[in-house]
């Protein structure tokens, strides 16, 4: 009998620490609570929920107590009561001293995550702000794209920035604008849940277009309560939205759908005439515990009429105002419809598995005059760039925890394809957008993209080991439409793009990081083709190293040295159809950034870049990057939750930087102010917000650009500009039901 007590006597704390505590953690409406910190304080043993909101929690028992934060969460201390437990959390006022520092590689998100619970996003344009360091500028009457600055990169329309919503790809390849174009304006700000950035290439599921980095956007599962608003501004703006829950507070499932309609005139001489309609409708149902399924569908279409760029010197001379224009026939149309399909299944305790099938069907037509009368002194130059286009494609990855000795390892296996089919994509040669000169390019895009990648984690005690590599396949066609003889031109290409990163987790509030990993820049299939199949995804080579630091409870410090090299970067101009090849580059910096919450409703936030960015084969003097930002800083103070006000004043400036290749034409920077004001009594919502608060005259976009105006004898080549929004007011009422 004594025997058997002593085994008992030995075998116990083997048993209690070999343990394990499986279950999951919702919200109040049944929604699953992603990146939960549980820690049991009696064995230090902690972990974190997945996407389904499952945790397995070792060394815990029948008995134990776990404690659970989550950000937007009241902290609970749980008793566990059975092997499967269901944490239900409740809201709470956001409190950055319950923030915990992940152990993990996207660790930076909980930035995001901050903003969003802050400063929440009001309009389509503050989605893509939101990620620290990147400037956007809006150059054609609100219909395109916005053009993206992150990093000493002009990203254009998106050719260095991965774009994605729930999975499905925003970025379009071989656009007949530009390369990577990425337009959002799909997206109802008021139905983003989540957003996932990470700058550099150093992330094995990122592949096509993420030099300078990636965006990954996640709309809301489930709505809490119906909305309806209605905001009216100056310059005829009108903006209504609608989202209505459709399943009340089912537990197992949800449906709601979506509207946003806009009309606006905006600033300018000759008025927009802009108008936009979205249309979202999404379902979710749990099929269990463990396994999620999600159906998307939307729809989106815009028109309007623009401005264009106007040249500097006719607004020196008096002869149009800031807001004028030279040719008024610019503008366009664009639609795009989406369907989505996503599945979330758990294998067992250690393994699920992730998917998602989407098809876009996108159509364009956009109309511009960038050189007035440069090449046709009779007609002028506007041309007209169209394309309908079919996207379809798939990602799947599997997600398997393991544990060997004292090392948790996470193992990552992805796969996948997308596939564009575009029919007709023209440049053409127009007049008054009614008559078409010449047609310059024709002809159809297939582009396919096979994809692989591998990626592990090793977590021993305080770091974090993650290697990883990922395989590309690509597929370029392109049939000539103006040639005179049938031919279909075709490049294969693959690319092996390693990765290897390091984390060091000193304790929950500071952590370190040394990020590396290979990429390569995105071109258009008409480049590929052109170059005969040499160097058609030029190398891109990176690393970061920084640190996440809360050196006190309710204050957030991130900062990091970067540096990015590009072999070459080849550039497909959709608005001359020619391609464009810049050489060798090289880019670094600094980024930093501050959150600091001054009471339980009173925020402040910073974010600092610094950027060196010089091409490597040009002479001193001559070897700059035109339009690549070097000094950006954002901020400001906001408040939440103050006895029905919330709100906040912000500020962005962007610096001065070099329009051409050896400064000898600068764009100008400027510094802009917006604040809001919204009060809230029972269901009802009153808003003001002021867009440029300070009047500030400032050019959004520029460009150094060589045009000639009608009877004008010789061209000039200087800055050409889009102005930037003056005071702009506008007032809102939302209703909640």
């Amino acid at each position: 009998m004594k025997t058997i007590v002593l085994i008992l006597l030995f075998c116990t704390p083997f048993l209690f620490y070999g343990q394990t505590q499986n279950g999951i953690v919702v919200d109040a409406f049944g929604n699953a609570v992603e990146n939960a910190y549980l820690i049991n304080h009696a064995t230090n043993a902690h972990a974190h929920t997945n996407e389904l909101g499952l945790f397995s929690l070792d060394k815990t028992q029948i008995g134990s107590t776990i404690e659970i934060t989550a950000l937007g969460y009241k902290k609970i201390a749980y008793s566990v009561l059975s092997n499967e437990s269901r944490i239900v959390l409740e809201d709470a006022v956001f409190k950055l001293d319950e923030i915990i520092i992940q152990q993990k590689l996207s660790a930076m998100n909980v930035i995001s995550k901050i903003d969003l619970q802050t400063t929440p996003v009001n309009s389509s344009q503050e989605i893509l702000r939101k990620v620290p360091g990147l400037f956007i500028g809006q150059h054609a009457g609100g219909g395109k794209a916005e053009q993206i600055f992150l990093r000493g990169f002009d990203i254009d329309h998106g050719t260095d920035l991965a774009v994605s919503v729930d999975g499905m790809p925003v970025n379009m390849v071989s656009h007949a604008h530009g390369q990577g174009y990425a337009d959002l304006h799909f997206v109802i700000p008021e139905t983003v849940e989540k957003i996932d950035f990470g700058k550099g290439s150093y992330y094995a599921d990122k592949g096509d277009f993420a030099t300078a980095g990636y965006v990954a956007f996640q709309t809301k599962e489930k709505i809490d309560k119906s909305l309806i608003s209605l905001e009216v501004g100056q310059f005829n703006t009108q903006r209504m939205v609608g989202i209505f829950n459709l399943l009340g507070n089912e537990k197992t499932q949800s449906a709601y759908i979506a509207t946003e309609y806009i009309l606006t005139d905006g600033p300018f001489d000759s008025p927009q005439n802009f108008n936009r309609i979205n249309l979202l409708g999404k379902y979710t149902i749990r099929l269990d515990d463990k396994s999620k399924f999600t159906l998307t569908a939307s729809r989106f279409s815009s028109s309007w009429d623009a401005s264009g760029q106007i040249p500097q010197r006719l607004v020196d001379e008096g002869a149009i105002s800031r807001f004028g224009a030279v040719d008024n026939t610019e503008g366009g149309s664009t639609s795009r419809t989406n369907i989505n399909a996503a599945l979330i299944k758990s294998i067992d305790e250690n393994t699920f598995v992730k998917a998602n099938v989407f098809y876009s069907k996108y159509d364009f037509e956009l109309f511009s005059n960038f050189t007035f009368f440069l090449e046709d002194p009779i007609n002028g130059d506007q041309i007209k760039q169209k394309e309908n286009r079919s996207l379809y494609g798939l990602n799947s990855e599997l997600n398997k925890k393991m544990k060997y000795n004292d090392w948790d390892i996470l193992l990552q296996v992805g796969v996948g394809f997308r596939a564009d089919a575009t029919k007709d994509t023209e440049l053409s040669h127009t007049l008054g957008r009614t008559t078409v000169l010449n047609q310059i390019k024709l002809g159809d895009i297939n582009e396919v993209n096979g994809f692989n990648y591998w990626n592990a984690e090793f977590k021993l005690g305080k770091w974090l080991i993650n290697p990883a590599v990922r395989f590309d396949y690509f597929k370029f066609s392109y049939q000539d439409k103006l040639a005179t003889t049938y031919k279909t031109q075709s490049e294969n290409e693959v690319k092996v793009s390693p990765k290897l990163n390091f984390i060091y987790s000193h304790n929950n509030d500071l952590q370190f990081f040394l990020k590396t990993g290979m990429g390569f820049h995105s071109n258009d299939t008409r480049v590929v083709v052109e170059n005969n199949g040499k160097e058609i995804l030029p190398t891109s080579i990176g690393a970061d190293v920084g640190t996440i630091w809360k050196p006190i409870p309710k204050l957030l410090i991130n900062a990091a040295l970067w540096n990015l090299y590009l072999q070459q970067e080849f550039v497909y101009v959709g608005d001359a159809g020619v391609i464009e090849p810049s050489g060798r580059t090289k880019r670094m910096g600094v980024d930093f950034g501050v959150r600091y919450q001054l009471s339980d409703y009173l925020f402040f936030d910073t974010d600092l870049t610094y950027t060196y960015a010089r091409s490597i084969d040009e002479p001193t003097g001559q070897n700059y990057i035109p339009l690549a930002p070097d000094f950006t800083t954002t901020g400001g103070l906001s408040f939440q939750k103050w006895n029905g006000f919330s709100g906040g004043i912000h500020y962005r400036h962007l610096k001065s930087r070099p329009a051409n290749e050896d400064n000898s034409i600068v764009a100008k920077g400027y510094g802009i102010v917006d604040c809001n004001i919204n009060y809230e009594y029972k269901k009802i919502t009153f808003g003001i917000s002021v867009e440029n608060i300070l009047n500030t005259q400032w050019n959004e976009t520029q460009f150094a650009t060589e045009t000639r105006l009608k009877n004008e004898p010789n061209s000039v080549e200087e800055i050409h500009f889009t102005p930037g929004t003056p005071f702009y007011l506008k007032g809102k009422v939302s209703y909640r039901f």
